[in-house]
């Protein structure tokens, strides 16, 4: 008996979206790390879409000023999640990451993390223009 859950129907698994912003040089280095990861679930896809370009298309209700701002995920079920929500998801559907989304589900810990998150968008312009010039 295999006890593996399968997809029964034969349609795919609705994938995880990573919506990033391509133009970032800190961006850019941290989605390569992602995305050179096999996700967890071989089913259940992770996908990444550079919201920076406007030939991407926006999930509906969305700017591409607001996706830029912060970091989005767009969630299996299509809610849209931000920020360290947005980042705990990511990390779920990833080896190596999913020992931090476990933590970050502990009491207390999605607070702290969109708490640091906030700091570090202070700081983002600046990290960018230090990342650009290593490019």
């Amino acid at each position: 008996m295999n006890d593996k859950k399968q997809n029964t129907t034969n349609q795919p698994a609705q994938a995880l979206t990573v919506l990033y912003d391509g133009a970032c040089p800190l961006c850019r280095h941290e989605i390569a790390v992602y995305s050179n990861l096999q996700p967890l679930q071989l089913d259940a896809p992770v996908c990444f879409a550079d919201v920076s370009s406007a030939a991407v298309p926006l999930p509906s209700g969305t700017t591409r000023e607001q996706l830029l701002a912060r970091f989005h995920v767009m969630g299996r079920d299509g809610q849209l999640l931000s920020g360290a929500q947005a980042f705990l998801a990511l990390w779920a559907a990833l080896p190596g990451w999913r020992w931090l989304a476990l933590a970050g589900r502990l009491p207390g810990a999605g607070w702290v993390l969109e708490r640091m998150y906030r700091l570090f968008l202070r700081c983002r312009p600046t990290l960018q223009r230090w990342a650009a010039r290593l490019d």
